[in-house]
């Protein structure tokens, strides 16, 4: 059975936190992306009628919480010739969280997931190069014993998921 992350709502009880009208106005702000200048920051901390250290720490209080997982940029990186793959094993129960180690530990790992599933681990690849991808599937294979699925996009549609804070 797949762990609910410490804030998920099955794992609050369907609770959500409160959020501070201040909160919610940067959550939902900066889903539309952040400035490319010298101080991206005090930009939107500008356009959010607060100074860019008032920003900095609700991002952080945010961040520290669980809140946000991330704050930062998502490249097409096939434009810049490297290459992205979900991909998929089973890790006996008993030894889960040692290949979830091991998975983790490589920088080409993006996402984790534990899923409900015959295939219970689910993560993304990202590389520098399409021919990587196979190379970092064999590795994690050589050091898991675990034989793992590759599932490259096909095609991509793009939804521009936005999850806005609401009343």
């Amino acid at each position: 059975m797949a762990r609910p992350h410490p804030l998920s709502q099955q794992s609050r009880g369907n609770i959500l936190p409160a959020f501070s009208p201040q909160q919610k106005a940067v959550i939902n702000h900066l889903q539309s992306g952040i400035g490319i200048c010298e101080r991206p920051y005090l930009e939107a901390a500008q356009r959010l009628g607060m100074s860019e250290m008032e920003l900095l720490e609700l991002l952080r209080s945010l961040l520290g919480q669980g809140i946000l997982t991330r704050i930062g940029p998502l490249f097409q990186i096939e434009r810049m010739g490297g290459a992205f793959t979900l991909a998929a094993l089973h890790a006996p129960p008993e030894r889960f969280d040692e290949v979830a180690a091991v998975v983790n530990a490589l920088p080409q790992v993006a996402h984790n997931y534990e899923r409900d599933h015959a295939l219970n681990m689910w993560f993304v690849l990202a590389c520098e190069a399409p021919d990587q991808i196979d190379e970092a599937i064999r590795l994690i294979e050589d050091k898991t014993q675990c034989e793992v699925k590759n599932f490259p996009k096909m095609r991509e549609f793009f939804v521009e998921l936005k999850l806005q804070v609401e009343d």
